[in-house]
């Protein structure tokens, strides 16, 4: 590998700077890598007008760099809420959507109010979705998030709706994941207007970005789907669409990742996301990360790693990489066997200097996975493979 492109992946690999830029801050997602890793890899391995693929997008951090960048994009995740929030992300308002938005967030801080009498929000807070938000913290903010649901009958694109159910969405994620302490009406209203108007910036920002390399929309697609099965899409299943580079980040064996709860002070686990987006979460945990929280099943993982990289090898052309970021439980037993899932794929590992296998290890900064929890694990870390399409 060219020495320059291995420094620009190595420093964007162990960047300990905030998630900034464009429309990377509308949801923080669990497990979500730096743009500066994804940029770094998609300058280094494509031009402009290149296809790019994530397969695992998540918050759909790889989307927006590739658009950004002038490529093509196509991601797909077995979340409905990964899809929902990578395709606001990544789609523009016009002015009347922008001034639907607006009146939203009017009509919603003016509602939100302790003396709304809860009959009048009953059918809303009431959905299953909604449940664990018993907690004295959570309570307020749950009566404030459902009388802004109830104002958004009156938004008249789709658009401009999704686009105010994240705003939302942001804005009960910091009032009630994590945190310690309640939060007020008052200020979950000031937060509503300030992650409003900071996300229709960075959406005008991200089409300024892309208009400098395509005066049309990005070409740009988002999905659910189980990545085993993308090269059974039409627009994959003839071959002739290929990717050029795929940068991704897969479950992590052994390693759990809340993808879709919040925890309400430590104490419950809520999938209020899917409340607040309108999305469906029919699955448990162990859907969305291969495998059981507890670290049961390890063999599974396996399996199912080796059906989607099977999967991902035939949409992607001969020659093209794929750069990834994993960690693992146990790195001893499970890397050589990720990498051994890898070559039977159709995927070579790239040496990143001298003909030696030296990757990039990082520590990961501040991650809400239990084993985070325990002190330095080695899930407290994470690796960076480059193979390439044989």
């Amino acid at each position: 590998m060219n020495i320059d492109v291995m420094t620009s992946i190595v420093e964007a690999a162990q960047s300990k700077d905030r998630i900034a830029g464009l429309t990377h801050k509308f949801y923080r997602y669990p497990a979500r890598f730096s743009p500066h890793f994804a940029h770094a890899a998609i300058m280094a391995f494509t031009k402009p007008g290149d296809l790019v693929l994530d397969p695992y997008m998540g918050g759909g951090t790889t989307i927006v760099e590739a658009i950004a960048g002038g490529r093509r994009a196509f991601g797909s995740d077995l979340n409905q809420l990964s899809v929902f929030v990578t395709r606001v992300k990544t789609t523009f308002l016009n002015a009347n959507d922008e001034e639907d938005v607006w009146d939203w967030v009017n009509r919603a801080t003016a509602a939100m109010s302790y003396r709304t009498p809860r009959a009048w929000l009953s059918h809303i807070i009431e959905d299953p979705k909604a449940r664990n938000l018993t907690l004295p913290i959570a309570r307020p903010v749950k009566k404030a998030v459902a009388a802004a649901l109830a104002e958004m009958d009156r938004i008249t694109s789709q658009r401009a709706k999704d686009f105010a159910r994240c705003g939302l969405l942001r804005t009960a994620q910091w009032a009630l994941d994590g945190r310690e302490r309640g939060s007020s009406l008052t200020e979950v209203r000031v937060r509503l207007r300030t992650f409003a108007s900071e996300m229709l910036w960075s959406l005008k920002d991200l089409r300024s970005t892309c208009r400098t390399h395509t005066p049309d929309m990005p070409n740009c697609t988002v999905m659910e789907i189980n990545a085993a099965h993308l090269h059974k899409m039409p627009m994959f299943s003839t071959g002739a669409v290929k990717a050029d580079l795929v940068v991704t980040s897969p479950p992590y064996p052994g390693v759990h990742v809340l993808y879709h709860r919040w925890q309400i002070k430590g104490r419950r686990e809520t999938p209020a996301p899917y409340w607040i987006t309108g999305c469906n979460d029919g699955q448990g945990a162990s859907y969305y990360n291969f495998g059981d929280r507890h670290g049961v099943g390890i063999e599974k993982y396996f399996s199912v790693s080796l059906d989607t990289l099977s999967s991902v090898r035939q949409l992607v052309r001969d020659g093209g990489k794929i750069v990834q970021m994993i960690a693992f439980s146990d790195p001893d037993t499970q890397l050589p066997l990720y990498l051994a899932n890898m070559r039977i794929a159709g995927f070579e590992e790239l040496s990143l200097a001298g003909g030696n296998h030296n990757r990039i290890w990082r520590d990961v900064p501040s991650r809400k996975w239990h084993a985070a929890l325990k002190g330095r694990t080695h899930s407290s870390r994470e690796v960076v493979l480059v193979h390439e399409a044989v």
